[in-house]
This record gives structure tokens, C-alpha cells and sequence, in this order.
């Protein structure tokens, strides 16, 4: 500690780069201070600290900690009273560029394994990005005594210091909660479950917030079940959507995509308070959307698109410039290659062509001179032949109602189910539909990615960056991810970007592995050394990351416009 400011009264003023003399572990009352990365300038990217506090300073009761979800649970909930710590401080140290910056990995309504709080045997790793302080290059050793010796102390009192054991403990039961519930559904094969009195809209485009005065879930009577969890007196009641095919139709602006957006999104727990804590989705859940414009690379979409013009093979579709049918092609057989169980589609972000062809247009454009098989016809197979169930939003096309198990009809944001009245209107309206019959095998896209797939070369050097949620700068290329719609945390684009260079650095690709075996390795990675495998500073600070699912992760791959790809 008398170091450390013995440190800074000996560089007070001199150039920036005499910062990296603070390189190194300093002892304070109760935790140490290891200073791992020092930024070289006041406007470059900030330095890396990381808080380490043992454990005789502030317990971590054991049964918090040994159990992996739990333990996720308690870190979170210590990342966020930091984050909250850091807003109320107001009391910034002043400076040029980034001076007095003090920042936190801060989760939002979903809890993810992140490594900006980790909670080990015998110590807690809090893990900040900070601005040394400047007068424009020059050293601010005052500012600094201030950031170190007031603002970091008062954000930890108010923070892991302050956080009280019921805290945690309310976290660690909500995580208990949510694996009963994923057992349950496992048990009775639900593939989601939506409780009463969620919350489900958001309070704006921009914000995962809930609605202020929003209408509350209330399951329909036909798909209510109810269950015991720990940690609750009453059962939990709610809507269970069993594996299958199933429907949400409605009026415009009565809720059909609000409740899809809801699905799509249980794929990950919320905090309590969020409205949709106990909305739970099957973790290999897909959205599948139209991707107009995406890269493609060496996809077998046959059993959907065959028999291009001009010959073009569709048993390695290849296009630097998908369509929109084309793309949801692919999307579809992508998310099955990566172990999808369930799709998630809504037709208003899907194409037309690819989604439905009633009879009237069977009969004008005959099957000979149609390359596209409409999902439609394909949906049954999908069910039957290789498992995956599937949840459409409808407001078009009552074609669906003959292969539909399931339909809800949302109407004021109130779920019915109206399955019964389907069956009627289908024998009411009967329809004879002209398909083909392409198989569908679960290895009908079984690829391989080359090494030279990974190509990171930016003139003399390497790199690879995640910009914001939806992008990665990989060499002199951008993979785009505007339209991967699980992807919710920009840390988790960042760790996919670790991931690549991990991949490129470890020659992973030169064990030509097909891309269900690799996201294999690269779980099995993630569950023994935790995200901090990835990081550029693994022994030391492991960075501002957060778990992408594999989906994801094989999403971004796909993307690569440098793919070398053989089947």
C-alpha cells in the first residue's frame, strides 16, 4: 500500500508511459490490488486492475460456490452491487482522455457466466477496467492517490463489503429454482414455460426493461400445469408448450412476437424483477430469420432449395450474397448442424417463398419449375424424423393449422388456445398440397472448417476485435451478427472474438473436426477452465467476457467471408 504511493509521488508528472512501473501486486487493508495491464496512453484503451479478497475478509459460504450454477448466481450478484457501486460514486478523478474511468463488466437482465466477478475456493476476483489518471500525456499522481486510495476503497465498501448474506441467498435460490424448472421440462418434454403474471413486453425497442402497467401472462386453461420448486410456498403455475409444433396467431399488435421475443430469449435466465425470471426455454432453442445478403459457405440446403437455374449445386450451396430464402435455408440447416432441438420463426422476419406456396400457386408454377420446398412441408419431418420442434408466430397463412400439435391465440396480450377451432377450419377448408419428398438426416450438413478459414492477418500483425454486440473485426474482414438474435451481451460477442483468436493461435482447425465436434471442444473447454481459457491475460486479468452459447459461436463462423469450408 506504501508502495503503491511511493509509486505514484516518484512519477507525479512525469510521461505517461512511467505508469507501467505500477506493473504488480499491492497489499491494502482486507484485499490486494494487482495492477496487470497499464494503458500506454490517456486515450488508448484503459489499464486492467483486478481486486482479489479473500475470503477471511468476506466469507463466500461454500454452498454458494461448490455448485456450478450457484456459483454463477453469487458472482453476478456480486458484479452487480459493484456496477451499482461505481454509478453512485460520483467522484471522478479529473483528466485528460479516459483519466478517473472505472468500469465493470455490468450484466443486464440476464445472468450469464461472466468473468468480470469470479468466485474461487478461498477468494473473490473483481476484475476492473480503469483510466489512469493525465494532465494531457503526462502523470496526474494526485488523481491517481485519489483513484486509488479514495474511489476504488469507497466502491468496494458499498459494494462486496455491503452486500448482505440474504442477498446472495435470494440469487442462489432463484438459480435453484431454475434448474428444477429445466428439470421438469426436461421430465415432460415442455419445451418452454411461461408463468403467470410475467411481464413480457419491454418498456421500448431500445430497453430490456419491463413495461411499466403491462398486461400479466396468464396461461390458457388446455397448456396450464403447475409445478413445485424449492424455495416457494405455492406451485408455480403457468403455460408448458410441450415438443412438437406449435402455433401463435392473432391480430396485429396483440402480442405474438412479444411472446416469441419472450422464448427466444429464455434460452437465458433473467434477474428477479425482470417480468420474464420464470420464463424458461429449451437451451438448444434457435431463432431462425430470412438473412438477406449473408455469407454462405458449402451448406447442403437441398432438402429445402434444389434444382437452381444454371445448375448451381445446393448440396454445397455456396453465395457471398444470400437471398432471403436462400439464407432461411440455411439458417435452418445450420441450426440443426450446431445441435438445435427447437426453431423459433416469426413470419414477419421470414420470407415469404421460403415459409408457404398455397395451391392456387402450386397449380399456375408447377413443381418442376419451383426449386424452393416451403418449410411448410418440411415442418412434420423436422418433428418426426429428427426431433426438433418448432414455435411459429402466424397472422397469414391458416395453411399451417394441418401439421400445427398446438395453437395459441394471443388476443390483448391474453394467450387462448384455440386448437380445437383449427381442426374445425382445417376440415371445414381442406387442402390437398403438392410436396416433395427430400430427406432430412441430421448429418445432411457434416463440414469441416479449414485452417485458412481463420485469417486474422491485418498487415503485419494479427487481430481480431468485437465492435459493440454485432460486429467482429477479423483481419482486414467484418463478420456481421446484426441478425444472430440471441446474441444479447456485447461481452459475449467479445468472447466469440477470444474464441477465433484462441482457435488461430492454437491451430485448432488443423484437427479438422467437423463443426458439431468442435463447438463440442470449445463447451467442454469453457465448462473445465472458465472463460478466462479464451482471455488475452488468462493467468492474470481475464477481460470483460461473458458465455456466448454454441449457436452463436457457430453463427460467427458461418459468417467468415474468408470460410474454407469442405463437407
Amino acid at each position: 500500500m506504501k508502495q503503491l504511493q511511493q509509486l505514484l509521488q516518484q512519477i507525479d508528472g512525469k510521461g505517461y508511459k512511467a505508469y507501467k512501473s505500477l506493473q504488480g501486486r499491492y497489499s491494502f487493508h482486507r484485499y490486494e490490488v494487482c495492477v496487470d495491464y497499464v494503458q500506454g496512453d490517456p486515450f488508448a484503451s484503459p489499464s486492467k486492475i483486478r481486486i482479489v479478497i479473500p475470503d477471511a475478509y468476506r466469507p463466500i459460504k461454500q454452498e454458494w460456490k461448490e455448485d456450478r450454477n450457484r456459483n454463477v448466481y453469487t458472482a453476478d450478484r456480486i458484479a452487480r452491487s459493484v456496477a451499482k457501486a461505481i454509478q453512485q460514486e460520483s467522484s471522478r478523478s479529473k483528466g485528460s482522455g479516459k483519466s478517473g474511468m472505472i468500469e465493470i463488466d455490468q450484466p443486464g437482465q440476464e445472468i450469464l457466466e461472466r468473468t468480470a466477478v469470479q468466485v474461487h475456493q478461498d477468494k473473490t476476483v473483481i476484475c476492473f477496467s480503469v483510466g489512469l489518471p493525465a494532465n494531457g500525456r503526462k502523470i496526474n499522481g494526485r488523481e491517481a492517490d485519489k483513484l486509488f486510495f479514495n474511489i476504488i476503497p469507497a466502491i468496494l465498501k458499498n459494494s462486496i463489503f455491503s452486500i448482505t448474506d440474504q442477498q446472495i441467498e435470494d440469487s442462489v435460490q432463484l438459480a435453484d429454482q431454475h434448474q428444477v424448472i429445466r428439470q421438469l421440462m426436461q421430465e415432460n418434454d415442455w419445451i418452454a414455460f411461461v408463468a403467470d403474471d410475467s411481464v413480457l413486453p419491454r418498456s421500448s425497442g431500445v430497453s430490456n426493461q419491463p413495461l411499466k402497467d403491462a398486461v400479466p401472462f396468464k396461461s390458457p386453461e388446455a397448456n396450464r400445469v403447475e409445478m413445485n420448486i424449492p424455495h416457494r410456498e405455492k406451485p408455480l403455475a403457468g403455460m408448458a408448450i410441450k415438443k412438437g409444433i406449435s402455433l401463435i396467431v392473432g391480430g396485429g399488435y396483440h402480442g405474438k412476437s412479444t411472446l416469441l421475443q419472450a422464448l427466444e430469449r429464455g434460452v437465458y435466465h433473467h434477474i428477479r424483477g425482470d417480468g420474464r425470471e420464470y420464463v424458461v426455454t429449451d437451451p438448444n432453442a434457435v431463432k431462425i430469420r430470412a438473412e438477406d445478403g449473408r455469407q454462405v459457405t458449402s451448406v447442403n440446403i437441398s432438402a429445402f432449395i434444389n434444382d437452381l437455374p444454371h445448375g448451381q449445386d445446393t448440396k454445397q450451396f455456396t453465395t457471398e450474397n444470400a437471398s432471403g430464402s436462400t439464407s432461411q435455408a440455411t439458417n435452418v440447416v445450420e441450426a440443426i448442424e450446431a445441435g438445435a432441438t427447437s426453431l423459433l420463426i416469426d413470419e414477419d422476419t421470414s420470407a415469404t417463398n421460403f415459409m408457404i406456396r398455397d395451391v392456387r400457386m402450386q397449380e399456375l408454377v408447377n413443381q418442376e419449375k419451383e426449386p424452393i420446398t416451403p418449410f411448410i412441408d418440411k415442418i412434420k419431418q423436422l418433428r418426426d424424423d429428427l426431433d426438433v420442434s418448432s414455435i411459429l408466430v402466424m397472422g397469414g397463412s391458416g395453411d399451417y393449422f394441418d401439421v400445427a400439435d398446438d395453437v395459441i391465440m394471443m388476443d390483448q396480450y391474453v394467450p387462448h388456445n384455440v386448437t380445437d377451432q383449427a381442426k374445425e377450419i382445417v376440415n371445414k377448408y381442406p387442402v390437398t398440397r403438392h410436396a416433395k419428398k427430400e430427406t432430412l438426416t441430421e448429418n445432411m450438413n457434416q463440414r469441416i472448417f479449414l485452417p485458412n478459414s481463420l485469417d486474422l492477418r491485418k498487415g503485419k500483425k494479427k487481430k481480431v476485435q468485437a465492435k459493440g454486440l454485432t460486429n467482429i473485426m477479423m483481419g482486414n474482414s467484418t463478420i456481421q451478427l446484426h441478425d444472430v438474435e440471441q446474441l444479447v451481451d456485447a461481452s459475449q460477442t467479445r468472447a466469440i472474438s477470444e474464441i477465433l483468436r484462441y482457435m488461430e493461435g492454437q491451430g485448432t482447425l488443423k484437427q479438422q473436426k467437423t463443426l458439431t465436434n468442435l463447438l463440442d471442444e470449445l463447451e467442454t473447454i469453457i465448462d473445465q477452465y472458465g472463460l478466462q481459457a479464451f482471455a488475452p491475460f488468462p493467468k492474470q486479468h481475464p477481460g470483460d467476457l461473458a458465455r456466448p452459447r454454441r449457436f452463436e459461436v457457430a453463427a460467427c463462423l458461418n459468417r467468415m467471408r474468408t470460410a474454407k469450408v469442405k463437407q
